[in-house]
């Protein structure tokens, strides 16, 4: 049967078990190409649907029949996506849907998906298969009405789907039919999230054990479910399902965020800080021509906003990096010096040891004037920068002309929900990483909550933090922010280690207050 005129195209797309880094790089190309996207939104990562164009439409499937909803946008003649959790062809609608969309002559595609079946068994560290078991077999108990007799061999390895409420009907079925009592047998919630929650029992005690864990889960029983005590890593990273607060601007919050993921964290980014233009442009105008006319010996960059500032202005002139040729360029710390290397400029002078503005100061080169042709010194900074460095360069014999580059205020309070959490101990970390997000953090939100820990880039936030009230845990002992991270995921490493060396449960600092939701 031919296509109808004027319809679009289906792609039947398998979006993983939870975990968006597991979506296929086929996934997100059609993704981006998407005008209709077809979803349980309830299921679906946020960061899954970014790979979508802004104008994306949205459908979900909670509001409609999803096959209907996917062939209604068709026939409109839109290019339409249907998201699956996991695999499109394992325990889903691929069968249906797509028969329909045949039936009606609509074209479609399939990408598969990361299927729940061996995603979540590989998150939980257990392999479905080693040297002596080699069979699996999967079995979906959502309609009921499963022929046990049929799984009784101990040879294989079973992945049972569907059965969250029906745990002990299952082992008892299993049971029943010859498989031992003692049988190993897991059960894992929540797979390649970061609430995943995996229990190692037996088929007698698997009910008991896993009273009140919440659905999706899966259950896996056989021997290689003992695997599972040297193969976890998913749910042993040092901050795994850790929620972090990172109080910064969403430019700079982006690297911190990712490198938090990978220690298992969940971070949030709420901005304390708006960062805007200077309310008189000229000065940065002036400067910026004093650049390219050789005005300057150095020019100093304290912080990743200032470069940011320097570049969007070069752009407005149809400037770029070459045009410090010939110029030194400082920058106060590695956060800096990256934003600084990613416009195109290598900075020539970076503080090994504190980086600050003290710092810098330390290593900063006194003025020569027979190496030195000019003594002035360019600071395009913010409006409520500190005198520090202005007056150490001045001491050195160097003239500096402050340039305000760009302002920052105060940041509007986060929604409602966030600063209840914030007060209430929601949050098992917040990262601060200047005094000033300190001030404005409780400014805006209120103070975190005393289970909450507190990790500062250094000792003068430290400071600030203590001085209002606040119990600091973590100090990192290099002030970057990557630096701070790799501090609270060691310090979350020696709190896991002494909660399992006193037999304790492992909990998250949330976890401690009262009040705070157990499972058991």
């Amino acid at each position: 049967m031919g296509t109808p005129p004027g319809v679009g195209a289906v792609t039947l797309v398998g979006m993983g078990p939870g975990d968006p880094g597991l979506l296929t790089l086929r996934a997100a190309e059609v993704l981006g190409r998407a005008d209709t996207v077809v979803v349980a939104r309830a299921s679906c990562h946020p960061e899954i649907l970014k790979h979508c164009r802004p104008d994306a439409e949205v459908l979900d499937t909670a509001e409609g029949d999803p096959g209907k909803l996917t062939a209604r946008a068709a026939k409109a003649g839109r290019n339409v996506v249907r998201l699956f959790q996991g695999d499109p062809g394992l325990a889903c609608a691929l069968a249906a849907e797509g028969g329909a969309l045949q039936k009606a002559g609509i074209p479609f595609e399939v990408v598969p998906g990361v299927s729940a079946v061996t995603g979540v068994p590989g998150y939980a560290g257990i392999p479905l298969t080693d040297a002596r078991h080699r069979e699996v077999r999967i079995i979906d108990t959502s309609e009921g009405g499963v022929d046990w007799e049929r799984f009784s061999s101990p040879e294989a390895t079973l992945v049972i789907l569907g059965a969250e409420h029906t745990v002990a009907e299952v082992a008892k079925g299993l049971m029943a039919v010859g498989r031992p009592a003692s049988t190993p047998a897991a059960m894992t919630c929540l797979g390649t999230t970061t609430e995943q929650e995996t229990v190692v029992s037996t088929l007698q005690r698997l009910a008991a054990d896993t009273k009140g864990m919440e659905a999706p889960a899966m259950i896996i029983v056989g021997d290689v479910v003992t695997w599972r005590d040297r193969l976890s890593w998913f749910e042993n990273k040092p901050l795994f399902g850790w929620r972090v607060l990172v109080p910064r601007t969403k430019e700079q919050a982006a690297s911190l965020s990712e490198q938090l993921r990978g220690y298992g964290a969940v971070p949030e980014e709420v901005p304390t800080i708006s960062v805007e233009p200077p309310r008189t442009p000229q000065q940065m105008e002036r400067a910026v021509k004093g650049l390219v006319t050789g005005r300057y010996e150095w020019v100093v960059f304290t912080s990743v906003n200032a470069v940011k500032a320097v570049r969007e202005k070069f752009s407005d002139y149809g400037l770029d990096a070459r045009a410090f040729a010939g110029l030194k360029v400082a920058a106060v710390g590695e956060q800096t010096a990256q934003a600084l290397v990613e416009f195109g400029v290598q900075p020539d002078l970076v503080p090994s040891g504190q980086q600050s503005s003290e710092g810098l100061v330390e290593v900063w080169p006194p003025y020569d004037e027979d190496l030195d042709p000019i003594n002035r010194v360019l600071l395009p900074r913010a409006d409520i920068a500190t005198d520090t460095l202005i007056a150490g360069l001045t001491d050195l014999g160097w003239e500096c002309e402050d340039v305000t580059a760009y302002r920052t205020v105060r940041a509007a309070p986060p929604p409602a929900p966030i600063r209840e959490a914030i007060k209430g101990g929601g949050f098992d970390a917040v990262l601060f990483t200047s005094s000033s997000t300190v001030k404005n953090l409780i400014g805006i939100a209120g103070k975190p909550h005393n289970v909450t820990v507190i990790a500062c880039i250094g000792p003068q936030t430290a400071k600030t933090a203590e001085e209002r009230g606040l119990r600091v845990d973590v100090v990192c002992d290099r002030p970057s922010v990557s630096a701070l991270a790799e501090a609270l995921a060691e310090f979350g490493a020696r709190r896991r280690a002494a909660q399992v060396e006193a037999g304790d449960p492992l909990r998250k600092p949330s976890q401690m207050r009262r009040g705070a939701r157990r499972r058991k």
